[in-house]
């Protein structure tokens, strides 16, 4: 079965636009509808999995495929160039006859780097959770380097750090399936570990997210755990799976702290989230973190995140009785949160997202007023869907909500992809923008706006 054929697959997560694409694209001076925003100078970057060769659908993991990054490059009001490119790991390399990418590796596999792709320190890199390194890549996507971070990083990193803007220091939550520990990594500005902290927890948890205040880094131990039985049976999945005797707890350690046993524990019902909107400190102590809840993980369907469709809440964490108050924000489906990141930390108003319903079934855009808890949506069309969308301010100073909404867009009809870029504060209304791009950009997991 060749890679085009595996869209025909009675996998759900090589069908359709989950299907992998075999070609790496180069093109110039995108066709534009509309009219770009004066001050988009950078690039619009996404990532997902994209197996080099064909897997074998009754074992296919969507979290497990080869990376494959993709790119815009916007400059006085033109679309200057579009790119994808394999992240190049071992199955890549031998696939593709290409030399071994240099550098250091942490843990087993093929180091796979398929989750998220930033910007820290000059430099640009595709991350991934549960054991990889960071890949570093040039600034026209081609794969460079595995590093860690010139010796600093002792072990594993994350594949969603959270840059605070006003140190510009990355704060995450790392883990790995040997340790009993998670690990809270502060990445400096020059691109080096400067603190680690390990926080025991009772078992192995699949930490995939975390999210920071002023004073506290949220850790979060949920009941989906490594799973021997599934790593030891040869299937190429992912050997994590659903443990609701586990317990589910998010932590408070102080972001001052050197000792995880500070970490004071918060005690929730059973759920997974992958992803948290925000947090914020207030006044008494308590803390709030808004966050996209999915029912179970990994219990009926061990391939993909299918378990019923998550749903937006607002916890609040109540240190001094250990408890979570839960309160329903928007009972939509929905997935791929996102805010203005100058509020990183910080109270925030609005939130958006993308449709993300049963059966991993993509929609529309998403935009939540977390202060008159309203949702207003933007529908693309007939058989068109957005991914994860971003919201990039119009400039340094601009209030919360001035700014654009930028994603990549799949057209059912065309079997192509555009990135739309919407007025924020007119969210309905039509786009501001369509860059029309000459591929396929398949549904994966995130991107970022990477200025000049």
């Amino acid at each position: 079965m060749t890679l085009t054929e595996t869209r025909q697959s009675t996998s759900p997560y090589l069908a359709g636009n989950f299907a992998p694409v075999a070609q790496e694209t180069t093109a110039f001076d995108l066709r534009v509808t509309g009219t770009i925003p004066e001050g988009l100078n950078g690039r619009f970057l996404r990532i997902g999995p994209n197996p080099v060769t064909a897997p074998d659908p009754s074992t296919y993991h969507w979290f497990t495929g080869s990376g494959m990054v993709h790119g815009l490059r916007l400059r006085d009001q033109r679309a200057e160039w579009y790119r994808n490119r394999f992240v190049v790991d071992d199955s890549v390399a031998t696939a593709l006859g290409r030399e071994r990418t240099a550098g250091p590796r942490h843990g087993m596999g093929s180091g796979v780097a398929n989750t998220n792709i930033i910007g820290h320190a000059d430099s640009t890199f595709a991350i991934v959770e549960a054991g990889g390194l960071p890949v570093q890549l040039s600034y026209d996507l081609e794969t460079l380097a595995y590093t860690n971070f010139d010796g600093t990083l002792p072990g594993s990193f994350t594949a969603h750090p959270k840059k605070d803007p006003r140190t510009g220091e990355l704060h995450a939550i790392v883990y790995y399936w040997e340790w009993d520990y998670l690990q809270y990594v502060v990445v400096g500005r020059d691109g080096k570990v400067r603190k680690t902290v390990n926080v025991p927890v009772p078992g192995k948890p699949m930490t995939h997210d975390c999210a920071i205040t002023d004073t506290q880094v949220l850790v979060f131990d949920m009941p989906v755990t490594f799973d021997l039985d599934i790593a030891m049976s040869g299937q190429a999945t992912l050997p994590y799976a659903w443990n609701p005797d586990y317990g589910c707890r998010i932590g408070l350690l102080p972001r001052d702290s050197t000792d995880g046993n500070d970490t004071v524990w918060c005690e929730t019902e059973p759920c997974y989230v992958y992803h948290p909107l925000n947090a914020y400190d207030l006044d008494d102590g308590r803390v709030v973190c808004d966050v996209v809840k999915h029912p179970k993980m990994f219990d009926n369907d061990r391939n993909g995140p299918n378990e019923g469709a998550p749903s937006l809440w607002r916890w609040t964490l109540d240190p001094s009785s250990g408890k979570i108050h839960e309160d329903l924000i928007d009972d939509r489906g929905q997935e791929f949160p996102r805010h203005d990141e100058r509020l990183i930390g910080q109270k925030h108003r609005y939130g958006y997202g993308a449709a993300f319903g049963n059966d991993v079934e993509h929609g529309p855009a998403l935009k939540h007023d977390l202060v008159n808890r309203t949702t207003e949506a933007h529908d693309y069309g007939p058989g068109r869907v957005t991914l994860e969308p971003v919201f990039v301010p119009r400039n340094n100073d601009s209030a919360e909500d001035d700014g654009w909404i930028m994603s990549y867009v799949y057209d059912e009809a065309t079997d192509l992809s555009d990135v739309v870029i919407l007025h924020a504060q007119d969210f309905g209304g039509e786009p501001v923008a369509t860059i029309h791009l000459p591929a396929r950009v398949p549904f994966g997991f995130h991107g970022n706006w990477i200025a000049d």
